[in-house]
């Protein structure tokens, strides 16, 4: 689980500390033996054994170090994006490098609160304007947020080059979610507000190939067409492909068994569902890369 405020990098190297932490407090090998043949040649040599000191921790270093492990994460959440981080250890390299050409659907819980805007589309920026909110009600966030979705799923069909009441839409949809195959093109196949409690509410958006500043600014021109403001107060990842804030270890929970013990479930879940590495394209591939996809409609 990724704290906000944290790089991705950050994350890393504090897990890595910790599980070399964690291993070098464990019994590990001693140093090995050094054999020193001494005396006088002309006359019978004394053999003598003892701990090396070029291989001593006290000279060489822990036995285990950072740098001894490979680590990376398939795609990146963002500086203030907390929730969800799939990172892959030594051979789970492998796993989410082909997670990331998968494109596989995130879900976040991104809250937003209504009457100021700033120029980073975040809580922390500088606020560039006011405006009122009172007229903003539930009813008519849930409209554009429908109007939102409904453009994107109409962009899913034209960037596939069929017609979405054709005969092609229909068996195209029903092989499953259909993904751009331009890494660089966000797609929205849902979202709704989950809580609404004025100027504050909070969207769940499930997505694929998003990043947090498109989130952010997401935000911003709802705002816009409901007729106000509204800025960024948090964004959480809550699931990533068949992976929940359930599977995610706690900052607390970084240590060595708890990493040992969430590999094994990680290769359960992994192990019942097959498809985890199909990208499942569809004829989106041939899609115009440069056409832009649809933020808002």
């Amino acid at each position: 689980y990724k704290p906000s405020g944290v790089t991705e990098g950050a994350v890393k190297y504090a897990l890595l500390t910790k599980l070399c932490t964690d291993l070098n407090n464990m019994d590990v090998r001693p140093p090995v033996d050094y054999v020193s043949i001494e005396g006088d040649t002309t006359k019978e040599m004394r053999v003598t054994v003892g701990p090396s000191y070029a291989d001593h921790p006290l000279v060489v270093g822990p036995r285990y170090q950072e740098k001894d492990f490979r680590g990376q994460w398939p795609v990146a959440l963002g500086l203030h994006t907390s929730g969800v981080f799939l990172l892959g250890l030594n051979g789970g390299v492998r796993t989410v490098m082909a997670m990331d050409k998968a494109h596989h659907v995130r879900t976040f819980h991104v809250s937003g609160q209504l009457g100021r805007a700033t120029d980073t589309f975040y809580t922390d920026g500088r606020v560039t304007e006011r405006s009122k909110f009172r007229h903003v009600s539930r009813q008519l966030l849930d409209k554009y947020l429908a109007t939102i979705q409904a453009a994107h799923q109409k962009s899913m069909f034209e960037l596939s080059g069929v017609d979405i009441q054709s005969q092609d839409a229909y068996e195209l949809a029903v092989q499953g979610l259909i993904r751009p195959a331009d890494p660089n093109v966000p797609m929205i196949y849902g979202i709704r507000c989950i809580e609404f409690n004025p100027p504050d509410f909070t969207l769940e958006i499930h997505s694929t190939n998003e990043h947090e500043i498109y989130l952010k600014s997401l935000i911003d021109e709802i705002g816009i067409r409901i007729r106000t403001n509204a800025v960024c107060t948090g964004l959480r990842c809550v699931r990533h492909a068949f992976f929940t804030i359930h599977n995610a270890l706690l900052r607390k929970h970084w240590t060595l068994q708890h990493v040992i013990t969430n590999l094994q479930d990680n290769k359960r879940i992994l192990k019942d569902n097959p498809d985890f590495y199909s990208s499942l394209l569809s004829p989106a591939k041939l899609h115009d890369p440069s056409q832009k996809p649809p933020l808002l409609a």
